[in-house]
């Protein structure tokens, strides 16, 4: 997500996260039920029920969209709050993936090649963030939400339409996406390093 879409998409992401203030739901409560979301994906996924598999991953993504939204509309976000963020994304990447990998309804290669991928990709970004200093290091063309949008089409496709290898396909895109991602964002840091020493 570019700069420009990622402002427009914060701005009017706030609507949704004033509701969340008036129920009384806090940044770090929808961050914990996205989590808890993420891990009832995997049994169900685990258990190869690949449509409410879905479900609970569109769910897992919408209460993480609110934790943000919810933070920047009360202005209540912290440090540790973000932290627990992207801490808590990773555990739902792996529970998801787990529960795919668990179905046997794919290769575990598949699987465990979209995990690293989707790991290695976000670790790129903190590195960059933290060691580099660098302030927001969210480049790619391949964004979190999208690699979840293809893992959806690769599970509703396998569920409907077996013996394609769809949810395959779909993993090994996430995977070469998330590949991509990492390399752009090293690519991204070299060059603002670069520009920083020239000073």
């Amino acid at each position: 997500m570019n700069s420009d879409r990622r402002a427009a998409y914060e701005l009017k992401s706030q609507f949704f996260g004033r509701i969340c203030l008036r129920v009384g739901l806090t940044p770090n409560s929808l961050t914990f039920i996205s989590l808890c979301f993420s891990v009832a994906a995997g049994i169900v996924l685990w258990k190869a029920n690949f449509i409410w598999g879905s479900v609970l991953i569109v769910m897992t993504s919408v209460a993480d969209m609110l934790d943000g939204a919810t933070a920047r509309a009360g202005k209540m976000g912290t440090t540790f709050g973000g932290i627990l963020d992207h801490v808590s994304d990773r555990y739902a990447e792996f529970f998801i993936l787990a529960g795919i990998l668990l179905s046997q309804r794919v290769h575990a290669g598949w699987a465990l090649f979209a995990l690293f991928g989707m790991i290695i990709a976000s670790y790129t970004r903190a590195a960059a963030e933290s060691m580099g200093k660098i302030e927001n290091c969210e480049v790619g063309a391949v964004g979190r939400l999208e690699k979840f949008v293809i893992m959806l089409i690769g599970l509703i496709g396998e569920e409907t339409m077996p013996g394609y290898h769809i949810l395959a396909v779909c993993l090994a895109m996430v995977g070469v996406a998330s590949y991509v991602t990492s390399i752009q964002r090293l690519v991204y840091t070299k060059q603002v390093l670069s520009e920083r020493d020239k000073r």
